[in-house]
């Protein structure tokens, strides 16, 4: 008799859905979206040259990439953008800082809560762009009137997201916290900045792409350089290539300002992520 046992037939027969999955595509990929947007750009392409749309207003994609590569390599692009930058962040930073501050206050004293949440809720709904010619009699048109348009707009997110975390941290944590004698100044940087700045940077990340917006809209409204200048200059020059790699540069940027703000948020709330996923 052999030393193998016999193969038994319903063993033979097992199912294939128990057996192991070959490797093949899965839908669950971003490389959907990624293979979607060159799909657009390929209809795009082959809808140009067949001058469906006219030429003039609607060039080659290839056309574009060529134009932008030039003016990247020109070093035209990339000035534009660094004057652009310079005041997005510096109006960004300011309103984030503000708005840490206040939200904080108006969250956790009850005072600031009665004396600035009328006019909180006065100001927020009235778009930025609607504060752009009452900012310009005071300030001019100079960078002074774009930092403050910037910061401006990006004080609301993150003060009303702020604000929120203050007032959604636990109440039996403050109160453990004061049991073992934590009050005033070291409970406020202690326990409630750490519980709250999940909600702080959803704020930021917001105000980010509202900074952004607010810095392309007054520099198309009066400015000599940054990329919004750039992008109305070449449309007023019919020169639609150039404006549409000025769009173009828009869209990266903003795109590699997300991914960049999202690993430092990671980053930094590492230690709150893994408290998620341990208590989930």
């Amino acid at each position: 008799m052999s030393d193998v046992a016999p193969i038994d037939r319903q063993q033979a027969a097992a199912p294939s859905a128990q057996r192991p999955a070959r490797a093949g595509w899965s839908w669950n990929t971003r490389l959907i979206g990624v293979a979607f947007i060159g799909l657009l750009l390929v209809l795009w392409e082959i809808a140009a040259a067949n001058a469906i749309f006219p030429p003039m207003s609607f060039p080659r994609v290839s056309a574009i990439l060529v134009t932008w590569w030039q003016l990247v390599v020109s070093g035209e692009l990339p000035g534009e953008v660094v004057s652009s930058l310079w005041r997005m962040f510096a109006g960004y930073f300011i309103g984030v800082a503000l708005g840490v501050g206040l939200g904080l206050l108006i969250g956790y004293v009850r005072f600031f809560y009665n004396l600035l949440e009328p006019i909180t809720e006065m100001l927020r709904p009235i778009p930025s762009p609607a504060y752009l010619p009452i900012v310009i009699l005071f300030l001019g048109i100079d960078d002074e009137m774009k930092i403050f348009m910037i910061a401006f707009a990006t004080l609301f997110p993150v003060l009303l997201n702020t604000y929120s975390g203050v007032r959604s941290v636990d109440p039996i944590q403050l109160q453990t916290a004061r049991t073992f004698g934590v009050s005033g100044r070291r409970l406020l940087t202690q326990v409630v900045l750490p519980a709250a700045s999940p909600y702080i940077f959803t704020g930021m990340r917001v105000s980010l792409a509202v900074a952004l917006i607010v810095m392309v809209i007054s520099e198309m409204v009066a400015a000599s350089s940054g990329i919004g200048y750039f992008i109305l200059s070449a449309q007023r020059g019919f020169k639609i290539r150039d404006m549409f790699a000025g769009v173009l540069t828009l869209a990266l940027l903003g795109y590699v300002l997300n991914r960049l703000f999202l690993a430092i948020e990671n980053r930094v709330l590492a230690w709150h992520y893994g408290y998620t996923q341990q208590r989930s």
